[in-house]
């Protein structure tokens, strides 16, 4: 499975160059496979993610703004739920991928087994 970053390459807004530069640097930390998308000069891959993004998470305009995660086919979210599960340390699951064995949440969820199985016991 690969994660679907959609992005502009010419933007004039730093605000969205920033918030591009965080969701793939941090893709790039965490060695999460990725392909970054552009769609200021690929018309598909524009209309395609114009057309994927849900509609109840489309802004007011109608038109979302880069840069928006999906994992393949499957819409995760933009740059605020990125962030939000980054801040949550909820990334794997925001992405729909299995935290690697060793990350903070698979360690948490290791011993959240552990102790379900040793009250289990009692």
């Amino acid at each position: 499975m690969v994660i679907k970053v959609f992005l502009a390459s010419s933007s004039g807004s730093t605000a969205i160059k920033k918030k591009q530069q965080d969701v793939v640097g941090f893709l790039e930390a965490l060695k999460i496979d990725h392909a970054q998308l552009d769609i200021a000069s690929n018309e598909d891959n524009r209309l395609w993610m114009r057309e994927n993004v849900p509609g109840e998470k489309k802004p007011t305009s109608g038109i979302p703004l880069p840069p928006q995660i999906f994992n393949e086919e499957m819409y995760c979210g933009d740059y605020d739920t990125f962030f939000d599960a980054k801040e949550d340390n909820t990334v794997y699951e925001f992405l729909g991928l299995t935290p690697p064995p060793g990350s903070k949440r698979k360690v948490a969820e290791e011993e959240e087994q552990e102790e379900g199985e040793e009250d289990k016991e009692d």
